[in-house]
């Protein structure tokens, strides 16, 4: 099957998908959440593949959910939000309950949906490089896929999500729990398909059953209700509408993301 937003490709046991759009910083628009799902549809239907292992292509692993596809749509209200949003969340989370183990070779940027993303991977592997945080705080909007909370505690989530920090190290990250190694900048990829290597050699039952406890676990401490209200929640602050998002999409239309990027840094940049 040929993708236009992503690579798909098998080395031996190792289904390897790549976010490719590098122009965008592989942020996540709606062909490529679509095509996610496919190429998981892909894997998960193949036997011979035993381990998927995910990175993004050029300079960083994913900047998130494309919001520049977001401010030409103009989507506004809750109906027109419910899609929108539960599109977004099945598709990062099909990682997280995939029945094969699933590995993040992240490097540059990894923020909002795709620090989502990285999350809702089995194991994470970063590049020294690597740059995560989830801004959207920043700019009025709410969190997708709110995994944070359940992997580093609610203190951490707590100051990351509520002041948007987005500059969290490689290093940090794997301090605080978010991710599993650091490796140097370039060999991120090659541990990952090592890594996913050795899970493939794996009897293919019990690793599906072992991981299958391990999510069954989470599911009985509720993560899977928590993760449903979070999204509700979002739907609230999205199809109610932030002034800060408001203003945010409009220097987007008018003047381009970058620019509404821009805007939104220079509010925070005296503190």
């Amino acid at each position: 099957m040929t993708y236009e937003t992503l690579l798909y490709e098998t080395r031996g046991a190792v289904a390897l998908i790549t976010l490719n759009r590098p122009q965008r910083l592989n942020a996540m628009n709606a062909v490529m959440l679509r095509e996610l799902n496919q190429a998981m549809d892909a894997a998960e239907g193949d036997e011979a593949v035993r381990a998927v292992v995910l990175t993004g292509a050029g300079n960083g692993f994913c900047s998130g959910f494309d919001l520049k596809e977001q401010a030409e749509a103009q989507p506004s209200g809750v109906g027109e939000w419910r899609l929108r949003l539960r599109h977004d969340f099945d598709a990062v989370m099909r990682f997280w309950h995939s029945p094969k183990p699933t590995v993040a070779a992240v490097h540059g940027a990894c923020l909002a949906g795709g620090c989502e993303l990285a999350l809702a991977c089995d194991v994470t592997i970063a590049a020294e490089d690597a740059r995560f945080g989830e801004p959207e705080l920043r700019f009025g909007a709410g969190i997708v896929v709110l995994l944070l909370p359940w992997l580093i505690g609610p203190k951490r989530a707590k100051q990351l999500l509520l002041t948007g920090d987005d500059r969290l190290s490689a290093r940090r990250a794997e301090a605080i729990g978010l991710v599993n190694e650091v490796v140097p900048t370039g060999r991120e990829l090659a541990r990952a398909l090592t890594l996913a290597g050795q899970l493939a050699l794996i009897d293919p039952m019990t690793l599906r059953q072992t991981k299958r406890a391990i999510n069954r676990t989470y599911e009985i401490m509720g993560l899977g209700e928590a993760l449903e209200a979070a999204l509700d929640i979002d739907l609230q602050i999205e199809g109610e509408g932030s002034e800060d998002k408001r203003r945010f999409m409009a220097i987007a239309r008018s003047e381009g993301l970058r620019a509404a990027i821009a805007w939104r840094d220079a509010r925070f940049a005296g503190a």
